[in-house]
């Protein structure tokens, strides 16, 4: 029961950390920060390199959204176990987006104009995918004991 309360809360949780600010980056830190997030980073994407932003949208939106679907499906016996593997490797490709994040803030705070501060928003998404996850082994796992 907790185990689809804590899915089902994921599939609240995403479309927050999508909106909400992963870090603020400016020129200089006295011209203020703009908040970048998920959407707005996509925005930009789609405006320059449309490749790149249907990659980008496939890890950030699309696979930890479709991971977490079929995870609360499976807990509910509406998707056959069977699926869990494919619902790994969709969580590694969300995984993906987190590093891609991270070494655009390295990369950006090796630049000496610019400033870059991470935002609450990253801990969040972050948090949502490890939490995708740890749920995922854990329904492996409650699926293998019920067998």
């Amino acid at each position: 029961m907790y185990l689809r309360l804590a899915t089902l809360s994921l599939l609240l949780l995403y479309p927050v950390a999508w909106f909400a600010p992963l870090m603020r980056a400016g020129l200089l830190p006295i011209f203020g920060l703009s908040e970048i997030s998920v959407i707005t980073g996509l925005q930009s994407l789609w405006a320059s390199d449309v490749a790149l932003a249907l990659i980008v949208t496939a890890f950030a939106i699309f696979a930890p959204y479709l991971k977490t679907i079929g995870l609360a499906l499976v807990q509910c016996n509406l998707l056959d176990p069977r699926a869990l593997p494919v619902l790994h490797v969709l969580g590694k490709l969300a995984m993906a987006d987190i590093f891609l994040i991270a070494l655009y803030i390295t990369l950006a705070k090796g630049i000496s104009y610019a400033t870059i501060e991470t935002a609450w928003g990253l801990y969040l998404f972050t948090g949502c995918i490890l939490a995708s996850i740890a749920l995922g082994l854990l329904t492996e796992r409650q699926q293998r004991q019920s067998a």
